[in-house]
C-alpha cells in the first residue's frame, strides 16, 4: 500500500532533507507520472502526494483514474500554475509553500533596494570600466540614500508585503500600486497606495512582484520606464512576462541613468543577441532571488508541518484555492 508517495525533480534532496522526510513519514523513494499511469494499481490507496520542483502535471481523468482514494497534494515550492487546477477540480486539496519560499525572494529584494539607493550597481560597474575613484564616489552621491527614500511596490502579495515590513523598520517612504487591496489595508501596513503611473514617476526604486496571469501580461511599458525619476532603478524578481522588454530595453539604452536589476526575464534566459547582455545599466542574475540551497530545506518543512494539521484534522494555513490561481504568481 502507497499511502504516501514523493514525486519530483533534481533538486529534491534538498527540499526534502532526511528530517522533512522523517517529518512527513516519507521513506524517499520517488515516484514518477510513468510509473502511476502505467500500474495504476499500486495507486489506489494513496492519500497524499508530496512534491516540489519538478511535480509533472496531471489531467483530471488521470487524477480520478489512478488516484482516486488522493486527499491532498503538499507542494514544497512555490507557484502551482502548472498543476494545480486538475487537482482542485477532482476534489483534492493542494498545498503550497509558497510562504517560504516567499522569504528568500523578499530578503533578496530588500537587500537590492538597499544597495540600489546608495548608488552600489552604477558605481561599482563604473569602477570596473576603470573610473576613477573621485568620479565614481561623485555618481553614488547621485543617489538617496534608504532613510525616507521612496520605494514603490508593485503587487502586494506574500512577497510584496514581507518586502515592505523590511522597509518600513529602515525608515524608507513605500509606494504601493496593487488591484487587491485597499487604500486602508495599505494604510493599516503602513504604505501609500497609488496608481502604477504615480508610482513609477516618485519612487527611486520600484520593486515589480505582479502575478504572471493572462491580466498582468505586458503590463509594464515604456511610457512607464520613461518616467521614471533620475538615477531611479527597476527590480524584477517576479516575472519577466509582464514587462514589455523590447520598451524597457529601449528606454535603457536612451537614458544610461537608469539601473535594472532583473532577477526574471521573457524569455529567460534572454537570447544571446539582446542587448540586456551587454547594456551598462542592466544587471542579470539567472533567476536565483527564490529558494536556494539550505534554503531549500525550509520548503520541506512547511509541508511536513501542513501534512501533520491536515492528517490530524487540525487548521493548515497553506492551502491553495481554485479562485487563488487567478492572481498567484
Amino acid at each position: 500500500m502507497n499511502e504516501k508517495i514523493l514525486m519530483g525533480g533534481t533538486d529534491l534532496p534538498l527540499v526534502w532533507t532526511a528530517e522533512n522526510l522523517r517529518a512527513a513519514g516519507l521513506s524517499g523513494a520517488v515516484v514518477t507520472k510513468e510509473d502511476i499511469l502505467t500500474f495504476p494499481e499500486r495507486y489506489r490507496d494513496t492519500r497524499y502526494l508530496f512534491s516540489t520542483w519538478g511535480m509533472p502535471a496531471f489531467r483530471e481523468d488521470e487524477i480520478r483514474r489512478c488516484l482516486p482514494s488522493l486527499r491532498a497534494v503538499f507542494y514544497a515550492a512555490g507557484s502551482v500554475q502548472s498543476f494545480a487546477a486538475p487537482f482542485l477540480d477532482a476534489g483534492v486539496a493542494v498545498f503550497s509553500a509558497r510562504a517560504a519560499n516567499a522569504v528568500p525572494v523578499a530578503e533578496y529584494t530588500a537587500a537590492q533596494i538597499l544597495l540600489a539607493n546608495k548608488g552600489f550597481f552604477r558605481t561599482c560597474r563604473s569602477l570596473a570600466r576603470g573610473t576613477d575613484w573621485t568620479s565614481a564616489r561623485a555618481l553614488s552621491r547621485q543617489y538617496p540614500g534608504n532613510y525616507g527614500a521612496t520605494v514603490g511596490i508593485i503587487g502586494c502579495g506574500l512577497i510584496g508585503h514581507l518586502v515592505i515590513e523590511r522597509l518600513l523598520r529602515d525608515r524608507l517612504h513605500v509606494l504601493v500600486s496593487d488591484a487587491f487591496l485597499t487604500t486602508e489595508q495599505l494604510h493599516a501596513l503602513g504604505a501609500e497606495k497609488v496608481t502604477t503611473e504615480e508610482l513609477f514617476a516618485r519612487s527611486d526604486v520600484v520593486s515589480n512582484h505582479l502575478a504572471n496571469v493572462p491580466a498582468t501580461v505586458g503590463m509594464l511599458g515604456g511610457d512607464l520606464f520613461a518616467s521614471m525619476k533620475p538615477n531611479a532603478t527597476f527590480i524584477n524578481t517576479g516575472r519577466g512576462a509582464t514587462v514589455r522588454q523590447d520598451e524597457l530595453i529601449a528606454v535603457l539604452t536612451a537614458r544610461p541613468d537608469l539601473c535594472a536589476l532583473l532577477d526574471v526575464t521573457d524569455p529567460e534566459p534572454p537570447a544571446p543577441a539582446s542587448p540586456l547582455l551587454t547594456l551598462p545599466n542592466v544587471f542579470l542574475t539567472p533567476h536565483i532571488s527564490g529558494s536556494q540551497c539550505s534554503e531549500c530545506a525550509r520548503m520541506g518543512a512547511y509541508m511536513a508541518e501542513e501534512f501533520r494539521a491536515f492528517d490530524a484534522g487540525q487548521a493548515t494555513r497553506f492551502a491553495v484555492t481554485r479562485e487563488m490561481l487567478d492572481t498567484m504568481a
